[in-house]
């Protein structure tokens, strides 16, 4: 048809609807105006043809997603989801398909419903098939990125009464992969038994069953042209019709009670004729519209769908689902009607090994199989390879005995090899179940106090009848196999588990043991050594002896449940009262390895404290020579309990020699002046190797090294003693006092004879006082002479200028108050008022530049 023509009929067709007002879209994309689609729009004021806007269209992006033949535009696709951005929505997105009869007006529908774009049926044209295969677009306007799918129309004159492939295929993709299916339908067809798709919906039911995971989909049924009937009266029958076809489709036995409701949400819309009632449709379709948005929300229309698929992968997903649906049997029925018996017997026999590998039933068991042990499972099995083999002798009783006896028997094989590994799997639960109560119930019987040898013993018979019960309970009659390797494995795995248990309680059993030792002897021998008095071993070797019986008794009477020989039985014993011997023996180590620093420890707090365990203030009054010694000799004591381990009550001279050869050296200079150093060995008498902790060299280096680092704390004292004396006494030596009386005697009649000496030297007394307290001089030189002399040198000359000024200011003022007043007491007791309190009350002195320096004196005066 040519331009000119197509114009014409468009100028007709145009002037036929403008008596009734109606907008009208014409799309012209079938002929070759231009490359992209003209779309034209009039209205009954204006009769010329303007272009029509493509706002609402842009970006709808429409696609030929499956051809009419079936070929599948996996390019296509790819390009329009990158179009779309559809891969960055991850799971926030939706599918809306549309399936219907041909020309029922779903293009329509749709563009006017989504904005889109899908090429629609010219009626004054004649009625034909407009949409070939599936076409796909996206809902322009609509949140979250919504897709939406132009599917064929069934019923259709171009593919004939018995080409209905296609249309079961397509529908059956609609429903695999749309979230929202759209069921177009006139309102006049509902109630009737062939209308409104209900076979195809009886069979896409039935194989969307089977073939796929069943997901939640939204089934939107819309009335189109709907008629005065009121929509209340027209759902209830549309779903009593909805329901029948799904009470009639055969489900599988885990779906047989499942309602429909599980797997579709139906919803019921109606439409008025968009052809009789324009304005009225496109007012329901824009309602319509708003229902979408959102769908994917919680009740939103789709708001409780499952098995999404990401969004980067609905293109894989698509393509593969098509796949399937393609290469499936009942939607592409085989044309061939007769087989030979060979091939026959085959089919059975595959159909029959087919049809028990996916029963449910049998699936069922290889599933609790998988988890735990199944009762009965021997008799289950041999039940379903019976039943399995006698439905393909009823369905091939006809043919020839030889074919039809070899195909049983190969069949019967690849039963036996298929449930192989279940049964292998159910004995190996029945092994490690066993296994596991048999663990259980012997730790029940150890923790109720049963003796572990009887309760091993019981707990090993037992379970080994139950293990050979369940072996025999899952034997299969069809298959002859052997369950002894697994019986020897499980008796392998009892012996082991006993054998591991006995280890492992043992040694729980000493760790206890050897705990309460630990608890019993560490703490207290290490403060028994800490004291370190004559009496300390002995009463280590007390608590020794005391803790170890006890503890070894009660080990004993625990090792006897165990039923073991009486070697290994002592072997145990003697190894805790070793232990227990170790315990001493280590915690003695270790503190003859800090020997100096508890000797050193002994001597500071027996020498800073008194014997109220008071801090000493040494007055000068303190015998600081007598304090030495005795605790220096507290030291040594200290030092000869840790020279050696005397867990054996054997005695020794070590604290003899070590006072003879240390303290009391001196005295017996003179008497043996030839004899030889008692300490000079490495070795004490009467003493063992293994028990020498701290030799005799050592102990002597020890006591060098101790004395050297406590003369410092001695001498500190002495310091503080002597320190303490001279604040004391600030008089000078008597030999001072009579030189000065005697060298001064000149002087002092010099005085008598001149009086006038007396008040110079009184003056002078008063400034140096004032100096002296000023100053404060015995403060200064309490840290030192030569730190007091340079202390003294900064301050005195501020100090002195700072006096002579407090003095004249002070000597200013009764000249200022006589001039006023009479004075109310005589010049001359105001004058040695002022001048005392000059000499003896000033508190600060002040520096120009200096800091402020405050007497202590006037400190106490304030206070």
């Amino acid at each position: 048809m040519g331009k000119e023509s197509v114009v014409h009929s468009l100028l007709f067709a145009i002037r036929q609807r403008n008596k009734r007002g109606l907008w009208l879209y014409a799309d012209l994309r079938s002929h070759s105006f231009s490359p992209a689609s003209l779309h034209l729009q009039l209205h009954t004021s204006n009769l010329g043809i303007q272009q029509f806007p493509m706002d609402k269209e842009a970006g709808c992006c429409s696609t030929h997603l499956i051809e009419g033949d079936g070929t599948f535009n996996a390019e296509g696709l790819d390009n329009f989801i990158k179009q779309v951005k559809l891969a960055e929505c991850g799971l926030s997105y939706a599918v809306v398909a549309i399936m219907g009869p041909q020309s029922s007006g779903k293009s329509t529908l749709l563009n006017n419903l989504f904005h889109t774009n899908f090429k629609e049926m010219d009626a004054y044209r004649g009625r034909s098939q407009t949409t070939k295969g599936i076409w796909m677009a996206r809902c322009v306007g609509i949140e979250p990125c919504t897709i939406v799918m132009d599917l064929e129309g069934t019923d259709g004159r171009e593919r004939g009464e018995d080409d209905t492939a296609f249309e079961k295929q397509s529908a059956l993709f609609a429903l695999a992969v749309s979230d929202i299916v759209l069921i177009n339908m006139w309102c006049h067809d509902i109630g009737r038994e062939q209308a409104a798709n209900k076979p195809l919906l009886k069979t896409v039911f039935q194989v969307m069953l089977r073939l796929f995971s069943p997901r939640k989909t939204t089934l939107l049924f819309v009335i189109r042209d709907k008629t005065r009937t009121p929509l209340e009266n027209l759902e209830p029958v549309l779903r009593e019709d909805i329901q029948k076809i799904w009470d009639s489709v055969p489900k599988p036995e885990a779906h047989k009670q499942t309602p429909l409701s599980e797997f579709f949400n139906v919803e019921v819309v109606a439409l008025s004729s968009f052809e009789e009632k324009e304005e009225q449709f496109k007012e329901q379709v824009a309602s319509l519209r708003q229902r979408f948005f959102h769908s994917i929300a919680p009740n939103g229309l789709a708001g409780d769908r499952r098995g999404v698929v990401p969004a980067s992968g609905f293109s894989f997903s698509a393509q593969q689902i098509w796949e399937v649906i393609k290469e499936n049997k009942d939607l592409d029925l085989p044309a061939h009607k007769v087989m030979v018996a060979t091939v026959r017997c085959e089919e059975i026999a595959n159909e029959k090994y087919s049809f028990f590998a996916t029963n449910q039933d049998w699936c069922d068991l290889e599933e609790a199989v998988q988890s735990h042990i199944v009762p009965g499972f021997g008799r289950k099995l041999s039940s379903m390879i019976d039943a399995c083999l006698s439905g393909y002798d009823e369905e091939a009783t006809y043919f020839e005995d030889s074919v039809r006896s070899a195909k049983r028997r190969q069949l019967g094989e690849k039963l036996i090899q298929l449930v192989h590994p279940t049964y292998q799997l159910m004995l190996e639960h029945i092994q490690l179940e066993t296994l596991d109560k048999f663990k259980r119930s012997l730790h029940d019987a150890l923790s109720g106090g049963l003796g572990f040898a009887n309760a091993a013993r019981d707990c090993m018979g037992s379970f080994i009848r139950i293990f050979e019960e369940q072996c025999k309970d899952a034997t299969i009659k069809q298959a002859d196999w052997d369950s002894a390797k697994v019986r020897d494995k499980f008796s392998r795995d009892i012996d082991s588990h006993i054998a591991e248990v006995r280890t492992a309680k043992l040694s729980e059993l000493n760790a206890l043991y050897e705990s309460k030792l630990k608890e019993a002897l560490d703490g207290p021998v290490e403060a028994l050594l800490e004291g370190g008095g004559d009496d300390t071993w002995p009463a280590i070797r007390k608590l020794f002896h005391h803790e170890t019986k006890t503890t070894v008794s009660e080990f004993s009477v625990a090792l006897s449940g165990f039923e073991m020989d009486e070697e290994t039985n002592e072997e145990m014993l003697l190894k805790l009262e070793n232990y227990a011997r170790g315990i001493v023996e280590g915690k003695t180590k270790e503190e003859a390895g800090k020997a100096l620093y508890r000797m050193k420890e002994r001597f500071t707090s027996l020498f800073n404290h008194d014997s109220d365990s008071m801090p000493r203030i040494w007055t000068g009054k303190e015998d600081i020579r007598a304090i030495t010694k005795t605790a220096r000799s507290s030291s040594l004591k200290l030092l000869s309990v840790l020279a050696a381990i005397r867990l054996d009550e054997n005695v020794d001279k070590i604290g003899d020699t070590l006072v003879l050869a240390l303290v009391d050296h001196k005295k017996d200079t003179s008497a043996s002046v030839s004899s030889r150093d008692p300490l000079a060995s490495s070795t004490w008498e009467e003493v063992p190797a293994t028990k020498t902790l701290i030799t005799p060299v050592q102990c002597k280096s020890l006591w060098s090294q101790f004395q050297r680092e406590t003369e410092y704390t001695i001498t500190q004292a002495i310091a503080s003693q002597e320190a303490n004396k001279r604040n004391n006494n600030w008089l000078p030596p008597p030999w001072a006092i009579a030189a000065l009386v005697i060298l001064g005697f000149n002087e002092f009649m010099t005085l008598l004879r001149n009086p006038l000496w007396l008040l110079v030297i009184f003056v002078g007394y008063l400034l140096s006082k004032a100096l002296w307290v000023q100053l404060d001089i015995s403060g200064e030189f309490r840290n030192g002479m030569l730190p007091g002399i340079l202390s003294l040198s900064t301050k005195f000359l501020p100090t002195v200028t700072n006096l002579l000024r407090k003095l004249a200011e002070e000597g200013q003022k009764p000249v200022s108050a006589n001039s006023q007043r009479t004075p109310a007491n005589p010049p001359h007791m105001l004058g040695n008022f002022q001048g005392v309190e000059s000499s003896t009350g000033s508190s600060k002195v002040t520096m120009e530049n200096g800091p402020e320096y405050t007497s202590p004196s006037r400190h106490v005066k304030e206070q």
